[in-house]
């Protein structure tokens, strides 16, 4: 495969997964925030005014308590779509079947389940209930494989950052679109059914379907454009895993507890004030009209911010990414309490509050999490694992709709009520709710990471290097069932030009014997070979090591210095991709001898077995043997 075949497969799978969530941030933005607007506004008209109040207290109380017994179901979900296998792996087809089922559950939603309160409101809560949860269900499912397919993607930080940075930022604009769109959409359709310039009902289930087409086609777009990887590491790993074990997964692992404190801090703040902006623009400032620039600005600075992230954080460690963005939300809300009669701070206040990089560095540590959950108990939970942050987003947006619907009854703000009809009080009310507390949950979120959040790219790349170590150890050999009447010969070929040296005499940059059985090259250049006729299984994302596998079914991996891990994939270049055929002699890689040199690395080549239990035998290596790549190195025996 030519290096121009390989980057236009990378470049579409990264595509397929930013286009992904721009209808799937687009949907979850309906049902956090635009559904309760259409309850408090619409969904009951007609109704008498107190049985509206009362019913819309009934369903976001209800919604809270769903949102909140989903914090044990969403991890079960998460096990499910772990335990899954087809063709297609385990997180696609959950994607797509989600993704349709809540989307035509979405659409019953706001037609009020058919009108169905106007007959009867006890039958029209029982089948609320049943619906939403059966709603809810199928869009996590559908969120944990979205964003669990990150670490199957790559094992790189830098390239889950990518992957990662890209969601977001077409998740910025499918969240802050809905903004812009909302009220100008809503309002045409009601016209054009009613003849009435207004938020009714008609627009609300345009709005709401054309959303739900759009995520139907972005999940058939990331399901079709993208590939998950099958390597050594997520494949030596456990694959079955009890209910226990799920919970487990996330308690006994404070990477996941520490950074999911920080971002529920975090997002409850943002969703609360994100609920109510369009509350404040039409009750409190008296200018609904003016709420498109909410959006406006939003999309700008998601433009801008997304896209950055992984520039940024090749500089800049990620904890003080997630400082940085929370210090400029913390001073939004001062502009927003201060400034809220000055055009300007108010949005200057909005750039700042979007200014904001903590669902990127959450998702990032929690997905480098998995290897360092992995490398404690020796489970790899994917989806269980990121189903914390889509938990906690579905936990906030539902404290959101409850607030909301506090604020618009307490504060009168429901029906056809106007800014002219607040009091004092209610903006009061308004502000406690929807600045003072968001205020409090920055500063806390800020405190969290600071001081408890330990897992950095660096220590990530410890992590995935002492994996590494194991499986050359032998400590983490995959139990396959051995179907092979006699041992297998396999010759082995040197991988690079250079002087070979015994297992022994390989130190690491820690001072330690490299482990494992095999051999080493002292190379004489930068480049690198197919060592016998196989299949290259899978790259380490930091591209330093590669798994290859003979044609007789021999296990090596060639690691291509020591400590390059830490170079992070500056210096390295493939010529192949995951999963292709190569014979004997083929260049696979070249690697800069030179800068790993200069950052005081090593740059000695090692091949060793991955399932060293299965070696029956091994002709001996000649010590300090000048060689060059393709000359014959040694024979292997193994089971």
């Amino acid at each position: 495969m030519t290096h121009s075949d390989k980057s236009g497969k990378q470049i579409l799978s990264y595509a397929s997964f930013c286009l992904g969530n721009l209808g799937h941030s687009a949907f979850y933005g309906v049902m956090s925030t635009y559904f309760i607007i259409f309850i408090t506004s619409s969904m009951f008209s007609g109704l008498n005014q107190s049985v509206a109040d009362k019913l819309i207290g009934l369903i976001t109380g209800l919604m809270v308590v769903i949102r909140i017994a989903e914090l044990v179901i969403d991890p079960i979900l998460g096990n499910i779509v772990d335990n899954t296998k087809t063709r297609w792996g385990k997180f696609k087809p959950w994607i797509l079947i989600g993704t349709l089922v809540s989307a035509a559950l979405l659409l019953v939603l706001f037609t009020g389940i058919f009108g169905l309160a106007q007959k009867s409101w006890i039958l029209f809560a029982i089948l609320f209930v049943l619906i939403y949860i059966s709603f809810d269900v199928f869009y996590s499912l559908s969120d944990v494989s979205y964003w669990g397919m990150v670490p199957a993607l790559s094992e790189d930080s830098h390239a889950r950052g990518i992957y990662t940075s890209l969601g977001a930022f077409s998740g910025t604009i499918g969240w802050n679109g809905l903004t812009i769109i909302v009220v100008p959409l809503v309002t045409a359709v009601t016209y054009a059914v009613t003849g009435k310039h207004e938020e009714g009902a008609p627009g609300w289930l345009a709005f709401a379907a054309v959303i739900s087409a759009l995520a139907i086609v972005c999940a058939l777009i990331v399901c079709f454009g993208t590939k998950e990887k099958h390597n050594i590491i997520r494949n030596s790993a456990k694959q079955k895993t009890t209910l226990r074990q799920v919970f487990g997964a996330i308690f006994h692992n404070d990477q996941i507890l520490w950074p999911s404190l920080a971002y529920l801090l975090y997002s409850l703040a943002y969703v609360i004030t994100n609920g109510v902006l369009f509350y404040m623009y039409k009750f409190v400032i008296g200018k609904p009209n003016d709420f498109w620039v909410v959006g406006v600005i939003a999309t700008i600075i998601g433009f801008c911010i997304s896209p950055m992230f992984p520039i940024l954080n090749k500089y800049i460690p990620r904890k003080w990414l997630f400082i940085a963005g929370q210090t400029c939300m913390v001073l939004a809300y001062v502009l927003f309490i201060f400034g809220r009669d000055n055009v300007f701070l108010m949005d200057l206040g909005l750039v700042l509050l979007n200014i904001n990089f903590a669902q990127l560095v959450t998702v990032l540590t929690l997905t480098d999490a998995i290897e360092y959950g992995q490398l404690k108990n020796g489970q790899r939970n994917e989806a269980v694992v990121l189903a914390v942050r889509p938990m906690i987003d579905k936990f906030t947006g539902a404290v959101s709709n409850a607030l909301v619907g506090y604020v618009a009854i307490a504060a009168g703000m429901t029906g056809s009520a106007t800014a002219a009809d607040m009091t004092a009080h209610d903006i009061s009310t308004f502000n406690m709710m929807a600045l003072y507390i968001p205020l409090t949950l920055a500063v806390l979120s800020i405190v969290v990471f600071l001081t408890k959040v330990t897992l950095s790219e660096k220590k990530h790349a410890e992590v995935v290097e002492e994996l590494k170590d194991q499986l050359a150890e032998g400590k983490i050999e995959k139990n396959e069932s051995n179907t092979q009447v006699r041992p297998q010969d396999q010759t082995i070929y040197a991988p690079a030009d250079g002087k070979l040296m015994k297992m022994a005499e390989v130190i690491d940059e820690d001072g330690k014997p490299f482990p494992g059985k095999g051999f080493a090259i002292k190379p004489d250049s930068g480049n690198i070979y197919a060592p016998f006729d196989g299949v290259v299984r899978f790259t380490f994302g930091t591209k330093h090591a590669f798994e290859i596998v003979s044609n007789n079914g021999l296990q090596v991996v060639v690691h291509v210095g020591l400590g390059t891990v830490n170079l992070r994939g500056e210096g390295f270049e493939t010529y192949y991709d995951d999963g292709q055929k190569v014979k004997k002699g083929d260049l696979l890689l070249e690697f800069d001898r030179d800068l790993a040199l200069k950052n005081g690395y090593q740059d000695t080549v090692v091949t060793f077995y991955t399932q060293p239990g299965r070696i029956v035998k091994s002709s001996e290596i000649e010590p300090g043997k000048i060689v060059e790549h393709g000359e014959k190195v040694l024979d292997v025996q193994f089971k």
